[in-house]
């Protein structure tokens, strides 16, 4: 089965399960001693902006541009030094939330690689 992107949001059951994936990695997150330096004590915007972003990523309503404008993600994320370590680290918390959300195959691989290179690109700063 090959997987369109237009339409993994709603193949995976849209906001509910978006909610579901946004709520297990940033219950991570929170937890991640790698990442906590870099995110916010209070994550609820925080989460609340990734579900916009997401839903918007694979192919649901434009939630984030109608709020918040292009999503220039890397420019958004300079502030922050995302090493290769902390790349590692988001996406080993976002590998169990995939998983925890009860993502079926063959979405949950499309949806790790998309989020890997977007990973990849947002590193900003060696070791």
């Amino acid at each position: 089965m090959t997987v369109q992107r237009a339409n993994i949001y709603d193949d995976i059951g849209g906001s509910e399960t978006i909610s579901k994936l946004v709520d297990a990695f940033y219950e991570r997150v929170g937890k991640h001693p790698d990442l906590i330096p870099i995110f916010p004590e209070d994550l609820t915007e925080t989460a609340r902006k990734q579900k916009l972003f997401l839903t918007q990523f694979f192919g649901g309503p434009n939630l984030y541009i109608q709020e918040r404008g292009h999503p220039m993600m890397r420019a958004r994320h300079m502030p922050f030094p995302i090493t290769p370590t902390r790349r590692d680290a988001w996406l080993a918390c976002m590998e169990a939330a995939l998983e925890e959300a009860e993502i079926e195959e063959p979405y949950r691989s499309a949806m790790f690689e998309r989020l890997r290179m977007t990973a990849n690109h947002m590193m900003n700063t060696p070791e």
